[in-house]
């Protein structure tokens, strides 16, 4: 669904600096200002929970398996509802499916704070909390990436992409410390109630940017009129009145559109796979790591998770400070490639500032990987069709992750914790250089 944006261009002769040029996005569009702010707040209460979740369920089982039974729970809504959601999202208002999805997790999160605090959460309320959750998630993100992608114009694009991703992990950064000092002085329950509260004050940014969008709508009414009016006194205006296709095609356009570019399919299939090995380990061995095998406080683990948040900022800040890049294909990979060397790393190092190091070094790969993807994808796919192709992408991202949190932790279970890390950081490594050896991949610039 289409919505005219209102920018306005800096004058050319107006000298920015590296600090203006990063805000203007801020300067020339109201509706990014918006989506920025509901978007990022909501995500400093997520970065928390997402703390606090692993330690309330291993407070409840002491189990991997059971960790990754959780993250199954939570992803396989998420997944079942992706081939549908992209269709949705480009036949629906995109505000609208955001204030719905945004409600629904703002009540599950109030829901759940108020059953630790009255000590009646148990593992299938957890469970139920998660599917639903992940179930929203499913048809937010489509909507959220449709909507950024509608609205970074061209003109602003460069600088709301790195001013999103480092104000993004910024708020990861401070979400961990902030999770591990909740848990570690009061109780998981404060950290649920946080994130209550920040979706809250994101459906006020959200209703803000739908009722800017009400008013561009009412403008570009205005606009149609005068052209009707033209088109009365014999002025012709070309529009296109293409004939609708059937759902089925309609929904198999963003396969169409992914299958003539390689980058994105190939690269997708790959990291269907990637993601497997790599979130796998982040997801449940990591928590593991550091509060079963190291026993560390879930303060250094709160630490240890903001120290990714540092490496991706170091990444945006420097994948930022050009407006070009060449060889984006070896920046990607080998950004996803040094990731890969981090995690490996975990499976040796027993010191703990060791430790959060390397942490950092995995989120610099992967902002460096996660950023020339992201704007491929916004170069290269219509925004009439974006959310059809991001929803594949996402399919394709979560599809095989239950899957692999149940077999991750399964298999930590069955050989071993440490040795599990390594295997998979190995095998994520290897197909990342399966996918440099890909001339598609390997000269993607």
């Amino acid at each position: 669904m289409q919505v005219p944006l209102e920018t306005q261009s800096p004058s050319a002769a107006e000298p920015l600096s590296m600090l203006g040029r990063l805000l203007s996005p801020v300067r020339q569009s109201r509706a990014f200002t918006y989506l920025w702010l509901g978007q990022l707040i909501a995500m400093l209460g997520s970065s928390v929970t997402m703390i606090i979740l692993p330690i309330v369920v291993y407070n409840l089982t002491g189990s991997t398996t059971m960790m990754g039974l959780a993250m199954t729970i939570y992803i396989l809504p998420n997944v079942l509802v992706l081939p549908l959601s992209g269709w949705i999202v480009d036949h629906t208002d995109r505000v609208r499916l955001i204030l719905f999805t945004n409600t629904v997790r703002f009540a599950i999160m109030l829901t759940g704070a108020i059953l630790i605090f009255t000590d009646q959460l148990t593992l299938p309320r957890l469970y139920t909390g998660l599917a639903v959750y992940g179930l929203m998630d499913g048809i937010f993100n489509p909507a959220y990436a449709a909507l950024r992608a509608e609205i970074f114009t061209t003109d602003i694009r460069n600088a709301a992409n790195a001013l999103s991703q480092m104000s993004i992990q910024g708020v990861r950064l401070l979400g961990p410390s902030l999770g591990g000092l909740l848990v570690t002085f009061t109780s998981p329950g404060s950290g649920f109630a946080l994130d209550s509260l920040t979706y809250l004050i994101s459906l006020i940014c959200f209703m803000m940017l739908g009722r800017h969008f009400v008013s561009s709508r009412r403008s570009a009414a205005a606009d149609n009129r005068l052209s009707d009016e033209e088109d009365n006194r014999g002025i012709k205006h070309t529009r296109p009145d293409p004939a609708r296709a059937s759902i089925w095609q309609d929904l198999l356009e963003g396969v169409w559109i992914l299958k003539k570019v390689p980058w994105l399919w190939i690269t997708i299939v790959i990291f269907s796979l990637l993601n497997i090995c790599y979130q796998g380990i982040i997801a449940v061995m990591v928590p593991w790591l550091f509060k079963v095998h190291h026993q560390l406080t879930p303060l250094l683990y709160g630490l240890a998770m903001a120290a990714t948040g540092i490496g991706a900022i170091i990444g945006a800040l420097i994948f930022g400070s050009r407006i070009h890049w060449r060889r984006r294909g070896w920046i990607g990979y080998g950004g996803a490639l040094l990731s890969g060397i981090a995690l490996l790393l975990l499976s040796v190092i027993t010191w703990t500032p060791g430790l959060i190091m390397v942490m950092m070094l995995e989120g610099f790969g992967l902002m460096m990987f996660a950023l020339v993807w992201e704007t491929s994808l916004q170069e290269m796919v219509p925004t009439e069709s974006f959310g059809r192709v991001v929803s594949l992408d996402m399919l394709g991202s979560f599809a095989l992750l239950p899957v692999g949190y149940l077999l991750v932790g399964w298999l930590a279970d069955q050989i071993g914790g440490i040795l599990t890390i390594g295997i998979f950081a190995g095998s994520g490594m290897l197909l990342v250089i399966l996918g440099l050896c890909i001339p598609a991949i390997r000269r993607f610039d």
